[in-house]
């Protein structure tokens, strides 16, 4: 039976309006925003045209928090994906405890950031945190994790770790379900005996589009960091721990310029369809390959 144009406008109408009013409408405002000296309250603003895009060039807190940001998408995205994988792998060789395991590790994903950085904040305490008095037990000297200018970064990738690993471990079960039980045991006949030989050359192949997928989600994730940022070090010591949103939401909401807060959000907009485009990029190319 052949769909008349009316059902289709019926159908597609809908999803096309409430994509134009949440997702069209509101980036256009921003991108117009952007080209503008608007400020918070201010009645009057005038065109700047690419006068923020320049001026963000040139600012050495927005390069500086860029850079963090990239640092943080890389370390947690791989730390992520190395933690969640391996626990899937060993969740998957055992049985017993199984739905117990994947409750655990999902849990720091399903819990309120705030609440847990409030704990991770007294597990870095310099003076009664468990940390310190781990590295006590092995004779080294307690650190300042949260106010050390080189640790600082480093601390809040290894909480984004913990937070992320259990959304990549349920993602990466999934995906090892979808495996067929005939080609590890056509492995075996194939002299594959070793586990790393049957992981490299039967699961991480077949693992392909859930990998990318994870890698996809893991770092848009880690761009939208913000919580732990905010409740733990305000962007400190000396912009060690500056991230695009932190930046994005002291610029707008402590300085109130909103114009320049924008040229930032397109930016960081940006950087999530560039992530999105590669995934669809990969997704294209690994379905040519099959």
């Amino acid at each position: 039976m052949r769909i008349k144009p009316l059902q289709v406008s019926l159908l597609l109408g809908p999803s096309l309006v409430l994509t134009l009013l949440l997702l069209v409408l509101p980036l256009a405002v921003v991108a117009l925003m952007s080209l503008t000296d608007w400020q918070f309250g201010a009645a009057n603003w005038n065109w700047v045209g690419l006068g923020n895009y320049v001026d963000l060039w040139n600012d050495d807190t927005f390069r500086k928090s860029f850079a963090n940001t990239v640092y943080y998408l890389v370390v947690v995205s791989v730390g992520a994906i190395v933690v969640g994988l391996g626990a899937a792998l060993l969740i998957e060789s055992h049985h017993t405890w199984r739905g117990f395991y994947r409750t655990a590790f999902f849990m720091p994903v399903a819990s309120t950031l705030i609440a847990m950085a409030v704990v991770w904040q007294f597990l870095m305490h310099p003076a009664a945190g468990f940390l310190n008095h781990a590295l006590g037990w092995f004779g080294a000297a307690p650190r300042n994790w949260l106010k050390d200018y080189s640790l600082a970064l480093p601390s809040l990738a290894a909480i984004g770790i913990w937070q992320m690993s259990g959304l990549a471990l349920v993602m990466f079960l999934a995906g090892l379900k979808n495996i067929p039980a005939e080609l590890r045991h056509a492995s075996l006949l194939d002299g594959m005996r070793h586990p790393v030989d049957r992981f490299l050359r039967v699961t991480l192949p077949m693992l392909g589009p859930t990998l990318l997928f994870v890698v996809t989600v893991c770092g848009i994730r880690s761009l939208q960091v913000f919580d732990t940022v905010h409740a733990l070090t305000q962007g400190g010591p000396n912009k060690s721990t500056e991230v695009l949103l932190h930046t994005i939401y002291a610029e707008g909401f402590g300085f109130f310029r909103m114009g320049y807060a924008a040229a930032m959000v397109v930016v960081f907009v940006a950087c999530i369809a560039v992530l999105t485009l590669l995934q669809q990029a990969g997704m294209a190319t690994t379905r040519t390959q099959d």
